[in-house]
C-alpha cells in the first residue's frame, strides 16, 4: 500500500511540475527607448511599408490583402512581437502615451463607425514631428496607405495613442 501511495505520488509530482505551455521569445515591453527598442521599431516600420499599395481584405494578414489589424499585427510580428488579432483588443496592450509624446512605432486608435461606440481602427505610426504625425494603415477604400492625423477625418475620430516598444 505504501508503494502504491509513494507512486502516485510521484506521478502526480512529475506531472505538476513540468509546464504543457509552450514558452515564446515574444514579448510586449511597452517603455523604454533602448538602442535595441529604436532598431525593433524600425524593423516593424520597414515591415509595414513593404505592405503599401496591398488591397485591403477583411481578416488578411498577406500581399493578398490586408485589414489595419491585419497589418499591425503581421509588422509586429515580423520582430517577435505577439499582439491580438483584433484593433479594440489590441489598444489594451502597451502604455497610453499623450498625442504630443507620440513616436514612430506607436499605435493610434480611432472609433469610425458612429454607430458604435468601440475602437475599430488602427494605424501605425511612421513619423512623428511637430508638424503632424504619419500613420500607415489599411483602408477598406483605398487598400494599405501612410496618412496624416491632421486630416480631419482622422483627427475626428483619434482616439488614443499605445506605445509597445
Amino acid at each position: 500500500m505504501k508503494k502504491l501511495l509513494f507512486l502516485c505520488l510521484v506521478s502526480l509530482f512529475i506531472t505538476s511540475c513540468g509546464s504543457s505551455r509552450k514558452t515564446t521569445d515574444t514579448t510586449v515591453i511597452g517603455k523604454g527607448t533602448t538602442t535595441t527598442s529604436t532598431k525593433r521599431v524600425s524593423k516593424v516600420i520597414k515591415t509595414a511599408l513593404t505592405y503599401e499599395g496591398t488591397r485591403y481584405k477583411f481578416g488578411g494578414t498577406d500581399k493578398r490583402g490586408m485589414d489595419c489589424s491585419g497589418l499591425v499585427y503581421t509588422s509586429y510580428r515580423s520582430e517577435n512581437i505577439e499582439l491580438p488579432r483584433v484593433s479594440r483588443d489590441m489598444a489594451k496592450k502597451g502604455v497610453r502615451v499623450k498625442l504630443k509624446e507620440v513616436q514612430k512605432g506607436d499605435l493610434v486608435f480611432f472609433k469610425t463607425n458612429k454607430n458604435r461606440n468601440v475602437i475599430n481602427h488602427v494605424g501605425l505610426v511612421v513619423e512623428s514631428k511637430k508638424g503632424g504625425v504619419r500613420f500607415i494603415h489599411s483602408t477598406s477604400s483605398r487598400g494599405v496607405i501612410i496618412s496624416s492625423l491632421d486630416e480631419k477625418y482622422w483627427k475626428n475620430a483619434f482616439v488614443e495613442v499605445r506605445r509597445i516598444i
